[in-house]
């Protein structure tokens, strides 16, 4: 009896010990599946805050471009030297006659000095030269001037004599490689190359466009992709994508970091690279069965016009002649754009985008093939997938549309295809399938946001065409972050970069905070503070969710919303030692007024003569109601060359601005 008593007990025992394990294990896994969510719910959120602030900068740019465009269009020159500067001002890359590019970038009268101990080109190319470039990159060295314009030129040549949609099949190599936006992040090339190989008879390539901007290296892939270009000419094809244009790099870098690299032959590299983009190719056709485009399509997509279409004429962002046809009818808004510019008018209005400003039916007759062409390249290059049927204009990012399912399988059809790969968008996983897996998103940039922000990837594909990713991550530091670490990291970023936009539109916000706050008592509910912020900023954010990263907690639900802006303001004024008044303006205007100096600045030299800054605010203020005399601008420029050189740069710049907003 004894030791069956003892058993019995000792089962009891071993059984209440699995039970409280067993409960122990499900509290755990409840408390990681929570732990888990709630990481996946800060990621999304970041994720959203990244992409809401980069699409309403590329709306701000097309705004821009319609800003110009509206001037051109409407402003007379009052005598030959407003319309030599005009012209000088927006003179685009295609314009060049051949005779006349090709003397004013001759590299053949340029010297190498013994002394350059850097990587040689000699035509036509070898394999040798490319490898030895890379090298030379990865040691940090400069290629020189001399070559580089070489080697533009040797690739215009090239370019110049491909089709507008280039064709590859996989009968003459093992497989293609397929690789999305790079944005000047040379290390994320390196990395492809060491983990897939290089270009080769064997080895196939597809460049799907975006190689410059925001990174530092913009000109070096350049540079290494048309080596590979001209040395394989069959087996490396190049997709132009939205930022391979000349006013979208004198806002995102790219104009910036040649000159800076370049500083005596940068203008000549920079006109000759706008000019190679012009020739571009707009898309590529694998085994005629996928279609490679950088952005998207839309419901009048038609590869047989892109076939055909003079793509070095077809209107780009950099051709404001045509472009300015586009928005003709527009003169209102553009105005009240215009003056919102400059922080004149207080309207807070929704901003037209160009994408709706003109039906293709309103147009006349001769106009109809420009504009048709127009949208198909906007559309290729700018559109972006979206779940739901149909197609709409894409107001998020200001240019292209959003196309659904429907859409795709309407085009897919149409020309018997299995599937499409784009880029365009930044994925955390480097890439990613929508439309019942008919559309493929591949985005080779990784760290894109934020170290840790994302993988890069690139898809192999072959004669079966079923798609083979691989999935990186450049930076050695990202590979050392816990998933928490990674995160925590990246929502600092984000969350920093969004009270920048917060603090940036501080006069707005306080308009929008006392249209609640009936009794002006300082004071309104967070879910009012919500509501108001949202239709200051426009960037579709769950700002209930984000409220406890911006906002601090209170008992009564209440924010005393005076005192959360002088926060902001605080946190700014600690960064940069300037008057919070100035300080704003200059947050929510600096790239698009970065953008206009540069464009000013013909010679890239970061300055601007007394003339130059004269005529552009002749040009401005005759359609923005800024009255402003000859003499008036005079006394102006004079006040704000502090160093009394003779020149404009740009925080003189700036302080016109400032000047003007305060005579208003």
């Amino acid at each position: 009896m004894g030791s069956g008593s003892s058993v019995n007990v000792n089962y009891k025992y071993s059984l209440q010990k699995s039970e409280n394990a067993f409960k122990a294990a499900v509290l755990i896994q409840r408390w990681y599946r929570r732990y888990m969510a709630r990481l996946e719910m800060r990621r999304r959120c970041t994720w959203r805050i990244f992409q809401s602030i980069e699409y309403a900068c590329e709306q701000d740019q097309i705004k821009l471009h319609n800003f110009f465009s509206y001037l051109m269009d409407h402003f007379t020159p009052s005598s030959s030297k407003e319309r030599d500067f005009i012209s000088r001002m927006f003179i685009s890359g295609e314009s060049f006659k051949e005779a006349e590019l090709e003397k004013y970038c001759d590299y053949e009268s340029m010297e190498v000095p013994d002394s350059y101990t850097g990587p040689r080109l000699s035509f036509p190319l070898l394999p040798d030269h490319a490898t030895a470039l890379l090298e030379a990159f990865k040691q940090k060295q400069q290629l020189h001037a001399r070559y580089v314009l070489n080697l533009l030129h040797e690739t215009r040549k090239h370019l110049k004599q491909l089709p507008n949609i280039s064709h590859v099949s996989t009968c003459y190599s093992e497989e293609v490689t397929v690789c999305g936006d790079l944005h000047g992040q040379l290390d994320d090339l390196f990395l492809i190359f060491y983990k897939n190989g290089l270009p080769s008879p064997s080895k196939s390539y597809v460049f799907n466009g975006d190689f410059v901007d925001r990174g530092k290296q913009s000109l070096e892939i350049l540079i290494v992709l048309f080596t590979f270009l001209l040395i394989y000419p069959k087996e490396v094809h190049l997709n132009r994508g939205n930022h391979e244009d000349h006013m979208v790099n004198l806002r995102y870098g790219f104009a910036k970091e040649v000159m800076q690299k370049y500083k005596v032959h940068g203008k000549k590299i920079l006109k000759m690279v706008q000019n190679v983009f012009c020739w571009l190719p707009l898309a590529t056709l694998i085994d005629q069965k996928v279609l490679i485009i950088h952005g998207g399509i839309s419901d009048t997509t038609d590869l047989d016009m892109l076939e055909k279409i003079q793509r070095n004429k077809a209107p780009s962002t950099a051709n404001r002649l045509e472009f300015s046809k586009w928005v003709r009818q527009t003169v209102q808004e553009q105005i009240e754009w215009c003056r919102r510019l400059v922080d004149i008018s207080e309207s807070e209005e929704e901003e037209p985008t160009y994408s709706s400003m003109v039906s293709l039916t309103d147009l006349d007759g001769p106009c109809w093939t420009c504009q048709e062409e127009w949208k198909q390249i906007l559309d290729i290059l700018w559109s972006d997938p979206m779940p739901q049927e149909g197609c709409i204009v894409n107001t998020v990012r200001g240019g292209g549309c959003y196309f659904g399912p429907d859409v795709t399988g309407k085009i897919l059809e149409k020309y018997n295809l299995q599937f499409i790969i784009r880029s365009h968008e930044c994925k955390q996983e480097g890439y990613e399938f929508c439309h019942n897996r008919k559309v493929l998103t591949i985005f080779s940039a990784s760290n894109y946001y934020e170290i840790g922000s994302n993988r890069g990837a690139y898809v192999k594909l072959g004669p079966d065409l079923v798609p083979h990713f691989v999935q990186y991550q450049a930076n050695k530091a990202a590979h050392t972050l816990t998933m928490t670490q990674r995160i925590s990291r990246v929502e600092e970023s984000a969350f920093r970069a969004l009270r920048e936009k917060l603090f940036a539109h501080t006069s707005a916000l306080i308009s929008a905070f006392k249209a609640y706050d009936k009794d002006n008592t300082g004071r309104i509910t967070l879910s009012n503070w919500a509501t108001a912020v949202e239709s200051v900023l426009r960037l579709g954010l769950p700002w209930r969710m984000l409220r406890p990263q911006l906002v601090r907690s209170t008992d009564d639900g209440m924010l005393e919303y005076k005192s959360w802006l002088d926060d902001l303001a605080m946190e700014q004024r600690s960064q940069e030692h300037i008057q919070t008044s100035l300080l704003e303006v200059i947050y929510r205007n600096r790239s698009n007024l970065e953008t206009i100096f540069r464009i000013i600045d013909r010679d890239h030299s970061g300055l601007i003569s007394f003339e130059e800054f004269h005529q552009t605010w002749k040009l401005f203020s005759s359609h923005m109601n800024i009255e402003l005399t000859d003499d008036g601008i005079s006394d102006l420029v004079r006040s704000i060359d502090f160093n009394k050189d003779g020149n404009i740069d740009f925080n003189e710049f700036l302080e016109a601005f400032r000047l003007v907003k305060q005579s208003q």
